[in-house]
């Protein structure tokens, strides 16, 4: 049996192994030394993802050595005039995760190892990073993962022809982060966007930084991605450099989603009724929060809630505790700088609505009468993590802290 794999008569076995070996990129590179099957099904593994883990930036020109005459004229129009030598492999066939920030650094570190003439360097690597990206749409690759992050990378216009053309690029898609647009960039951004919404279905996995204002036409784009997708399950939204106040749709169009949303992350948020809409997410099991306000507006019945706030205020929380009750298994508490606000009513709360909870996270806690209570009425717990308790320990008698860790035999 031994030989056959070997031999390449067991490819379905062989692909298992290299799937298993999908992130220990040194043993995949020493399994396309073993014999040539071996090199054939490894390099598309290894080639998946290069921005991740190559330190030597020269893997960008077995890139720039598929690109044609015209393309290669360009590289010399940009002041580039290297002899790239051709390779066994169309290895743009094989990505599948592309984070447009990476390919920029790479593609700076790149020209910076090579000789080059006068031409600027800012504008030789955007010329390369266009021709990278259009050679990855028209190479046949199908993405699984793209992160939009940019610093002062624009897209050109060809590129959206060539998107138009090769529906394949977009059409797997499971995740997708979307970072901050730069202002003079927004058109070309909001264009993808529009490309995206109309060629993906299969994201489950959406992150957006936003500003809070964005012009309509890119909401509009981010609200119809969200309404196209099959089975999204996670959503994560995160205002940058201020609270996001108005919403757009965006967070009502998981209405489009509420029998697959799983997992709910909002961070530096104001939140309003669109929230509501969470209520109708029947499969809603997450959700993580940090720095926002108004939450008092979010309910839903959950089995993981993580809250980090400035400070975090009891009464602002209690409902969720409340409706998520019997099903609440994890839950994190982080109160930033300040104490918990009103954390008697946090106390009695978790005791009398929330007897399941398996995993507990506290900040700034007192060796009280309450707290032990609390404890004790959680007989699933199984780990604790408290928080800022050294002042109150310091000034507590002995008979305290024992009297604490006989209600923990089973923590660990």
């Amino acid at each position: 049996m031994a030989s056959k794999m070997f031999m390449g008569d067991m490819p379905e076995l062989m692909e298992i192994i290299l799937i298993n070996l999908n992130n220990e990129f040194r043993s995949l590179y020493s399994c396309a030394f073993v014999s040539r099957h071996w090199c054939k099904m490894s390099i598309p593994f290894l080639w998946q993802n290069p921005f991740s883990f190559c330190q030597n930036p020269l893997f960008i020109s077995q890139y720039l050595s598929s690109l044609d005459e015209n393309e290669t004229f360009v590289l010399n129009e940009c002041g580039i005039n290297v002899k790239f030598p051709k390779t066994l492999f169309n290895y743009a066939k094989f990505l599948k995760i592309l984070n447009l920030y990476s390919l920029e650094m790479e593609v700076r570190k790149w020209i910076v190892s090579q000789p080059i003439s006068s031409k600027p360097l800012k504008s030789s690597i955007y010329c390369i990073v266009n021709l990278l990206f259009k050679l990855f749409v028209e190479s046949g690759a199908t993405l699984d993962k793209l992160e939009l992050y940019f610093s002062d990378f624009e897209i050109n216009p060809e590129i959206f022809y060539s998107l138009e053309r090769n529906e394949q690029f977009f059409l797997q898609l499971q995740d997708l982060s979307l970072g901050e647009i730069p202002y003079y960039n927004i058109e070309s951004i909001t264009a993808l966007l529009e490309i995206l919404a109309k060629n993906t279905t299969k994201i489950n996995v959406l992150k957006l930084e936003l500003y809070s204002n964005y012009e309509p036409r890119t909401l509009h784009a981010l609200e119809h991605i969200i309404k196209s997708q099959e089975q999204h399950r996670q959503f994560s939204l995160i205002g940058i450099f201020e609270y996001l106040t108005k919403f757009h749709g965006i967070i009502s169009a998981l209405d489009c989603q509420n029998k697959s949303l799983y997992e709910v992350v909002i961070e530096n948020c104001t939140c309003d009724t669109e929230f509501k809409v969470l209520m109708n997410c029947k499969n809603l099991g997450i959700l993580r929060i940090h720095d926002c306000s108004n939450l008092n507006l979010l309910e839903a019945s959950l089995n993981t809630l993580e809250i980090t706030c400035y400070p975090i205020y009891a009464s602002s929380i209690v409902q969720i505790l409340k409706k998520s009750g019997m099903l609440l298994q994890r839950l994190k508490l982080e109160s930033l700088d300040q104490p918990t606000r009103e954390k008697s009513v946090l106390l009695e709360t978790l005791k009398s609505f929330c007897p399941n909870i398996t995993y507990l996270n506290l900040t700034d806690v007192e060796f009280s009468t309450q707290f032990f209570e609390l404890i004790g009425n959680l007989p699933n717990l199984q780990f604790l993590t408290l928080w800022d308790i050294d002042e109150t320990l310091d000034d507590e008698p002995k008979i305290l802290v024992m009297q604490f860790a006989k209600l923990l035999p089973n923590i660990y």
